[in-house]
């Protein structure tokens, strides 16, 4: 197999046999092997199968086209949080390795019991367990999601929890797959609020901060006339474009003292932080500024 670190990509997976096919993709939905059997024996033609977006979509599709017994079975499959916080071991490999990154081991005292209140209310209430995706969540993220969504009507959870399943997924199989042949990209654009036009000559810089392991700066770079990157996009294709967090940062100050912009002594705005995240290293992710000395504004563009 050529796949890196052993892990096959799509066309190699969806060569296996029928049974190989089934158990990698078994755990993917927590202890419901149901969803990679229908994938085999009624879903989508894997010829039309092309990446771990496709993938997904296919398994999601299946999910979501089932009964909503089957449906609360899985939501039933999913560990209570409860036992997260008190016996990893109980958990299955999936969930392990995802719950070692939420820090719920390191509840203080009062957390634990607000944790522990919240959580058993929300038992009580809709009769399945509290599902969060916790892979990049911290033990903040995930009491503030309880205790919001604790008082959210059955109907509500119900649909928030299955899409919290179908997240869940989606980051297992992110791990599970050989991304190298994705095609995303990432750009970026500055505008000039205050003159009214491109920044053009702006320096920028672009760090990885996450995973841990390909941290550090990716590249610094000048902008042309249009405010944008000569060079196109500065990361292309999966062994580029990593699931990760990243950040942009933009010398402001700089461009705006060579542009006779008035500014005040210290200036308002000198170097602008842009922290993101890349989720699907098969999207385009563009990542635009707009600012004047006194304000920013951006958005996930495409």
């Amino acid at each position: 197999m050529t796949a890196t670190l052993n892990k096959p990509n799509i066309q190699e997976l969806l060569k296996q046999s029928k049974e190989d096919i089934v158990t990698f993709l078994g755990g993917v939905y927590e202890h419901s092997p149901w969803v990679a059997e229908a994938f085999i024996t009624t879903g989508k033609p894997h010829s039309a199968i092309e990446s771990v977006s496709d993938l997904a979509k296919a398994l999601k599709s299946i999910v979501e086209d089932a009964c909503q017994v089957q449906k609360l079975n899985l939501l039933n499959a999913h560990p209570d949080l409860c036992e997260k916080v008190g016996n990893l071991q109980s958990l299955s490999l999936e969930s392990r390795e995802e719950q070692s990154n939420s820090g719920l081991q390191s509840l203080t005292a009062d957390e634990l019991e607000r944790f522990t209140q919240f959580n058993t209310a929300y038992r009580e209430k809709n009769k399945f367990p509290f599902i969060l995706a916790v892979r990049n969540a911290t033990k903040y993220t995930v009491l503030a999601a309880l205790a919001g969504r604790t008082n959210n009507s059955y109907e509500v959870e119900f649909a928030t929890a299955l899409t919290q399943v179908h997240k869940i997924a989606w980051m297992r199989l992110l791990t599970k797959i050989d991304l190298s042949c994705a095609k995303g990209f990432l750009t970026c654009h500055v505008l000039d609020t205050a003159n009214g036009c491109p920044a053009n000559n702006m320096r920028i810089q672009l760090h990885r901060l996450w995973p841990p392991e390909s941290a550090g700066l990716i590249g610094e770079f000048t902008t042309n006339d249009d405010g944008r990157l000569t060079s196109g996009p500065v990361l292309k294709g999966g062994n580029e474009l990593l699931v990760g967090t990243y950040e942009w940062t933009f010398h402001v100050g700089d461009y705006f003292a060579s542009k006779g912009t008035h500014t005040t002594g210290i200036p308002f705005l000198d170097l602008v932080p842009i922290r993101f995240g890349i989720d699907n290293p098969d999207d385009h992710y563009h990542v635009p500024l707009l600012v004047s000395p006194w304000s920013l504004s951006t958005y996930r563009g495409s």
